[in-house]
Parts: C-alpha cells; sequence; structure tokens
C-alpha cells in the first residue's frame, strides 16, 4: 500500500488528527446570516399583521435560506409565475411561517452557513499561509519559471495550465498543481465528512483525477471519515481499489512533495 496512504490511516487512527487537521479545516462557526432591514420589517409585519396573500411568501424567498423546509417552495422559487396560480399552497405555506412566530423565524432566517458548505477554499487557505518548504507563485510567475513552487491560483487557472501543459482533459477546476524536481504534481482536496450520498460523488471526482491521463504525478488530497478502519466503502475503496496510488492527508503533503 503507498506509503503516505498507510501514514494518513496510522495517524487518523492512533494519533491527535483531529487535532492537527483543526489547522487546515478549522470548524469555527461563522456569523449570523444579516436579513436588509427593509426584508425583515416586512416579514415581521406580515407575520403579526396577516396582509394581502403572498406578501409574506415574497418577502421571505428573497432570503438565502427560506424559514421552513417545505418540498413545495422550491418549485415556486424557480417558477415564480406558478405563485399566483397556486393561492391554496401558498397559503398554507404563509401559514405555516406564521405559525412559527416573530423569534424562530429570524432565528431561522439568520442561522449561520452550514460549516460543510465553507469548506472548499479552506485547503487552498492553509496551504497558501502553510509554510511547507516550497514558494507559492502566481499564474504569471509559475508559468515563466521552473523553480520548485506552488501554484497559487483559482480552480480554473489550474485547470487551464494543467490541459496546456500536461495534458489534462476533464472539464473540472484543481485544487492543487505543483512543480517538485522538474516534476508537475496535480490533484484534488477533499473533506469527506460522513459516509454516503454526497460524499461518496466527492471521493469519485478525486478518483477521476487520480485515474487521468496526464503528465503529471497525480495525488488525492484526502481527509475525513475515509480513514477509518472498517468494512464501510470508502475505506475499503481507497485501500483496496486505490491502495497503490498517491492518497493522503493534507497533514501528509509537505512530506510527500519533499520526497519526489
Amino acid at each position: 500500500m503507498n506509503y503516505w496512504l498507510l501514514q494518513s490511516i496510522d495517524l487518523a487512527n492512533n494519533g491527535d488528527y483531529l487535532d492537527r487537521l483543526a489547522d487546515v479545516y478549522p470548524m469555527e462557526e461563522d456569523e449570523r446570516r444579516t436579513i436588509p432591514l427593509p426584508v425583515l420589517d416586512k416579514i415581521v409585519y406580515n407575520i403579526e399583521n396577516v396582509g394581502s396573500l403572498g406578501e409574506l411568501f415574497d418577502a421571505c424567498i428573497r432570503l438565502d435560506l427560506f424559514p421552513i423546509k417545505d418540498s413545495y417552495v422550491a418549485y415556486l422559487r424557480k417558477n415564480r409565475d406558478a405563485v399566483g396560480r397556486n393561492p391554496e399552497t401558498l397559503r398554507r405555506i404563509e401559514d405555516r411561517i406564521r405559525s412559527m412566530g416573530v423569534e424562530r423565524v429570524l432565528e431561522r432566517i439568520t442561522e449561520p452557513k452550514e460549516t460543510n458548505r465553507q469548506i472548499g477554499p479552506m485547503f487552498r487557505n492553509w496551504l497558501i499561509k502553510q509554510d511547507i518548504g516550497f514558494p507559492i507563485y502566481g499564474k504569471h510567475q509559475f508559468y515563466n519559471s521552473t523553480n520548485n513552487a506552488l501554484f497559487d491560483g483559482s480552480d480554473k487557472e489550474m485547470m487551464e495550465f494543467a490541459r496546456l501543459k500536461l495534458g489534462y482533459e476533464r472539464e473540472k477546476g484543481l485544487d492543487f498543481v505543483a512543480r517538485v524536481n522538474g516534476k508537475y504534481i496535480i490533484g484534488e482536496s477533499k473533506f469527506l465528512t460522513d459516509h454516503g450520498g454526497h460524499q461518496n460523488a466527492q471521493l469519485n471526482d478525486a478518483f477521476y483525477t487520480l485515474n487521468a491521463d496526464v503528465e503529471a504525478v497525480k495525488v488525492a488530497i484526502l481527509d475525513g471519515v475515509c480513514y477509518i478502519k472498517g468494512r464501510n466503502k470508502m475505506y475499503r475503496t481507497i485501500t483496496e481499489s486505490y491502495g497503490e496510488s498517491n492518497i493522503m492527508s493534507a497533514l501528509m503533503l509537505e512530506g510527500f512533495l519533499k520526497s519526489i
């Protein structure tokens, strides 16, 4: 099995993995969402005073977070013409919102964004701030140099570089591009917070990059539940199907790059 994968599994199952991982993926709660005062006033008024049908819905549908979970809301959000044609559905939704009361509605619509929706840029932010022994180059400097460096660019910029220089063909941005001792390294970073569903799709996304036919060293920088030993699908896949591939925790990345 790949050395760096073994080291990642060992750390996750026997060491202070989560304490150290918090440097890469800090889970501090974000500030509560802010609601423009005119919208807030309209919501409060229409909860306390039953106004014209549709006014409360109209105010709430503009928010990032609708105050209730209702399977019909997504349809009405995507097809606003249907709002006026379905008054009973509209009345039912508004009645549900009013039944919550002002305090609960305000608590709901100002909830902080879910932490797992903020994870995307965390690896990149950590990599840029962390001194792992390689300089950080922007797009122009990385293109016009042969020095060892990490590429500090957007997903799209790294994808375009890999396509131009390395034969990368996926219509998908990259999370990591580096050059070490004349070799290029490309990869995806994923923090897998649970088993199943969307998380399996995230894992498969990393595998697609591992399978890419490119002139580069390919790496999947994985963290989270995938390293928990057991018969779960994630662990079996990374150890049995991809056991010889460059799969590792972000915490192993520095050692891996220095070994090239």
